[in-house]
């Protein structure tokens, strides 16, 4: 074979794969995960776990899939940040999300919440966490926690609070996103509540640092985002990257998370990272990682026994 035909070919496989990528960025998915965490006897729980939206006008699609949503009939619902992708995203993320808000809701913000996205360099974001620019324009981010707040749903960015979902009191916290320094552990930190049914720790980017704060105080259960599963994953090994200081093996999904403080030393905790449902606009691409929600089923053990 000539160097002109391989160079073609090789051209060709590129578009193929660039085109596949597109296309499965739009195939919205739901995943469904159980773990076993509630006091022996207690019903089951569940918990819709959205994260990513990086929502710009016009995502029709996204808009539709997100409102089906409100057929599973969850019990609460956690956003762990990155509502935000455009200036003028707000009316269409609240309206995305509106069948939602008659269900318990928190969440936390990301720091595309923030800042409006740009162009990255892809071998940048491989090297490791990426950094944002000060010169990116301001989103109006208060105008999103309004929004949310308005409506009854609880900022948890910083923040703690104990919300009842089916009957039970769950003991939640959470920080503002920790990839641009903006957590703050220490005013959320000490002991969960005892007498709550389930205590949960909160954050868009799962940074160690803040992972090992909630598991040191007694989290039953971490929820976080960010990773975007890794956006492309090679099949067979996974993530190439989190864009953080998590293992990349658990970019996605549900995993044990060992913590390395000494308070919670010796502690496996169910972490579940969401790769979400959106991408930049820059890079709106996924490969073997399909946009997700994932609906988390909590379940009591079926004997003491088994706890």
């Amino acid at each position: 074979m000539g160097l002109g035909k391989a160079l073609a070919g090789t051209a060709a496989l590129g578009a193929a794969g660039l085109a596949y990528a597109y296309w499965e960025a739009q195939q919205f998915t739901l995943r469904r995960t159980e773990v076993t965490l509630l006091p022996l006897g207690q019903p089951d729980l569940r918990i819709l776990h959205l994260s990513d939206l990086h929502f710009i006008p016009g995502q029709d699609r996204k808009h539709s899939w997100l409102g089906s949503l409100r057929d599973l009939n969850p019990d609460l619902v956690v956003v762990t940040g990155d509502f935000l992708a455009d200036q003028d995203a707000i009316p269409h993320v609240l309206d995305s999300l509106d069948p939602l808000f008659d269900i318990p809701g928190v969440f936390v913000l990301g720091s595309n919440d923030y800042f409006a996205p740009r162009p990255i360099n892809p071998a940048k974001y491989l090297r490791g966490p990426s950094q944002v620019p000060p010169q990116r324009e301001m989103l109006p981010w208060r105008d999103l926690v309004d929004g949310l707040t308005d409506v009854g749903w609880i900022d948890l960015s910083n923040a703690a609070a104990v919300v009842k979902a089916d009957g039970r009191l769950l003991d939640l916290r959470g920080v503002d996103d920790p990839h641009i320094a903006r957590d703050r552990y220490d005013l959320v930190a000490g002991p969960f509540d005892a007498e709550a049914d389930l205590a949960i720790g909160v954050v868009h980017a799962p940074y160690l640092r803040v992972l090992d704060g909630f598991v040191g105080d007694g989290a039953d259960l971490l929820l976080a985002g960010h990773t975007h599963g890794g956006q492309l994953r090679v099949p067979g090994y996974g993530a190439l990257v989190t864009n953080c200081d998590l293992d990349r093996r658990q970019a996605r999904g549900l995993s044990d998370y060992l913590s390395r403080d000494l308070a919670g030393a010796g502690r496996v905790t169910p972490l579940h990272v969401s790769a979400g449902c959106g991408t930049s606009p820059y890079v709106p691409f996924r490969f073997a990682c399909r946009p997700e929600a994932t609906l988390l089923t909590l379940t009591a053990p079926l004997s003491a026994a088994l706890r």
